[in-house]
């Protein structure tokens, strides 16, 4: 969200059809084998590019750039849905030995697993774009505080809707309950470093859109329903990827 709850794993790519369920996001969180990093390349992107390039299965791959997570890979499946994980994961043995030898041999044994819920009520994919970097705003929600926290959230839409409507975004809720903080993501989608370095109206707009003084009001309200964010920069990589990384606007946004 640019910087306040404000600015993830994980990550719109394409959307689908309005009359479907919003699309899931499978987020695997790989580490390479320090010594074997070539072959972890290698053999993710042959197995990406034959097994995950179409479809529900389709897998995007992006480099952590920042934070403790610095130089992990996020293997992340999708768009798909949970009706067509059944058929998508019934992998034949060509495809899982392919997996173990050219992919799981070269990394380490810990990996991390999400599955991302697309929210499409806010979230801004209004044209056509190609990945390239992306922000990563993951909150931790307090217990029972989701309906606060999305009274926050419509707020803070409305004035990036209102103020930055060009800016690409898209906001993702963690499927699964856990202890980790990661119940929801927002993701800015930017072409270049320098999008980082602009200034940070977030507070100006608040108060344009909302009224004079309703800041520190806000601020209340994010404390009272957040135990904290953390933030993450990640980086597309096309050539390990199964997917092209274009991104399909959505109608209606």
């Amino acid at each position: 969200m640019k910087r306040l709850l404000l600015i993830l794993t994980m990550v719109p790519l394409i959307t689908m059809a309005q009359d479907m369920q919003p699309p899931i996001f499978m987020n695997v969180m790989m580490t390479p084998h320090p010594e074997k990093i070539d072959a972890f390349e290698a053999g993710l992107a042959a197995h990406n590019k034959k097994y995950h390039a179409d479809g529900a299965g389709t897998v995007s791959v992006f480099w952590v750039a920042s934070g403790k997570n610095s130089g992990k890979y996020i293997w992340s499946m999708g768009p798909t849905a949970w009706a067509a994980l059944d058929e998508v994961n019934n992998y034949d043995d060509a495809h899982t030995t392919d997996w173990n030898t050219n992919v799981a041999a070269n990394a380490l044994p810990e990996m991390e697993t999400n599955y991302w819920k697309n929210d499409l009520a806010h979230s801004n994919f209004s044209k056509d774009f190609s990945l390239k970097n992306l922000s990563i705003f993951m909150v931790d929600i307090k217990r029972f505080k989701q309906m606060e926290f999305n009274s926050i959230l419509d707020r803070v839409y409305k004035v990036f809707k209102t103020k930055d409507p060009d800016q690409q975004w898209g906001a993702y809720y963690n499927e699964m309950p856990n202890m980790d903080g990661q119940d929801f993501v927002w993701v800015d989608f930017f072409d270049t470093s320098a999008w980082m370095g602009e200034e940070d109206k977030f507070p100006q707009w608040y108060e344009e859109v909302h009224g004079t003084g309703s800041f520190a009001g806000f601020l209340k309200d994010v404390e009272a329903a957040t135990n904290g964010d953390m933030g993450e920069l990640w980086v597309y990589r096309k050539d390990l990827s199964g997917s092209t990384g274009e991104v399909v606007a959505r109608g209606g946004q």
